[in-house]
């Protein structure tokens, strides 16, 4: 079995919806089939907190052959723009991402190194910063605990990310009013008070959406192909 972790259900939904014989089970895990190979779904939340919880339990009743740790990532070099897909050079087995930059080579996907940071970062200046103290070109907030706890039980991981925001196109909104990581949601009254107070960003949050379709079908097309060509 091939595992797929995402932090949230708005990053898997693609896949989601590729798995022949889908079935979910009481732990929220999604289990189908691509071309026969058995996969599994499961998500992590957002953060440290809510992922080192939920990837220690599902390795705990699982062992997969492979975990695909999956998702969107942030921008944080002006090189990178939305859809650009990221394999992660400092986190996957070396063997898996010689593989997945074989399958990926005409998708254009850039091999390099991402940062996992204990806070969204907002600023870009503070992004551009974090690019060069760690020498990376992405950052997400749950690849290092995901390669910890694979780590940990000689589990094989590849990272894959898709830029989701980028210097030109950063979020609409701050962070905080977006996504609420205390609660593991969006706190819509909050929301709502942003819009009417600042009631342009209703079209920042419709460009936003278009971004996220856009890098969610790029993330999605890459590992369909990275499943369907991966030992099993």
């Amino acid at each position: 079995m091939i595992a797929v972790s995402f932090a949230l259900p708005a990053e898997s939904s693609g896949l989601v919806g590729l798995l022949r014989d889908r079935k979910s089970d009481e732990a929220g895990i999604i289990r189908g089939k691509i071309d026969n190979k058995e996969v599994a779904v499961f998500h992590t939340g957002v953060g440290r907190k809510s992922c080192q919880g939920k990837i220690d339990n599902f390795l705990r009743a699982n062992l997969p052959r492979i975990l695909i740790s999956a998702g969107f990532a942030g921008a944080i070099r002006q090189d990178f723009q939305v859809g650009d897909l990221i394999l992660s050079e400092n986190f996957s087995d070396q063997p898996l991402l010689f593989e997945a930059q074989r399958i990926l080579s005409n998708r254009g996907a850039c091999t390099s190194k991402l940062f996992t940071s204990p806070s969204v970062i907002e600023s870009s200046n503070e992004r551009i910063e974090l690019g060069r103290a760690h020498d990376a070109v992405a950052v997400d907030m749950e690849t290092e605990f995901i390669a910890e706890a694979c780590a940990a039980r000689s589990i094989p991981m590849l990272s894959v990310r898709v830029i989701s925001d980028s210097l030109r196109e950063p979020f609409p909104a701050p962070p905080s009013v977006l996504f609420d990581i205390a609660r593991q949601r969006t706190n819509l009254p909050k929301l709502l008070r942003y819009l009417i107070t600042h009631p342009r960003a209703s079209l920042g949050l419709m460009r936003f959406a278009n971004q996220i379709a856009r890098a969610r079908k790029e993330l999605t097309e890459a590992l369909a192909a990275l499943l369907r060509e991966l030992p099993a």
